[in-house]
């Protein structure tokens, strides 16, 4: 059972009728529950001093992260879904990152594959610059609220050149994952 049902289960009995009521706890109970970076990454979905050589062996390389670890159900979908947003609009956002990302029935919960390239390779980025970082971020169709906060705590970290910058000279997954724990504590679970 979720931790919204049990509270909404310990209510009195009175409490049920109030549609308002409930709808309001349902969504401050979900706006509470913060998900951080790092529930959606493990050792096994982030690489580092990685050699490949185009976005497409990059964006391939993080969906079969994915698919090793158990997480999604359908890796050929997956994979085609994200190179359909990269053809409508680069992921590129700037300063050598780039943040793949989707919505998609093939994950039964928010999933997320990290990569550092040793190499930046070209990745039609908004500023025009190739890209060495690489988050790619998968949620579930029915999560939006818990995606888009994702979306804008893997942003905001992102922006510091500093932490870039130390995720790139990250000898291993486990103190990659270090690194992004300590910066999301400091900066964003105020």
């Amino acid at each position: 059972m979720l931790c919204c049902e049990r509270v909404f289960e310990s209510l009195p009995q009175s409490y049920h009728k109030h549609t308002a009521l409930t709808n309001q706890l349902a969504f401050h109970l979900e706006f509470t529950a913060v998900m951080r970076i790092t529930d959606v990454l493990t050792v096994s979905s982030v690489a580092v001093h990685q050699a490949l050589h185009s976005k497409s062996d990059a964006l391939h390389f993080m969906v079969d992260m994915l698919s090793q670890r158990g997480n999604i159900s359908d890796p050929t979908k997956v994979e085609a879904l994200i190179l359909e947003r990269e053809n409508i609009m680069s992921t590129g956002v700037g300063k050598g990152f780039a943040f793949p990302h989707a919505k998609t029935d093939a994950v039964m919960q928010p999933v997320g594959a990290l990569l550092m390239l040793d190499e930046p390779v070209e990745y039609q980025a908004l500023d025009n610059k190739p890209v060495n970082i690489i988050f790619m971020l998968l949620g579930q169709e029915s999560a939006v609220g818990t995606h888009l906060r994702l979306l804008s705590r893997v942003s905001r970290l992102m922006n510091s050149d500093d932490f870039r910058e130390r995720l790139l000279q990250a000898n291993s997954a486990s103190e990659a994952l270090e690194i992004i724990r300590e910066e999301e504590a400091q900066k964003l679970d105020i």
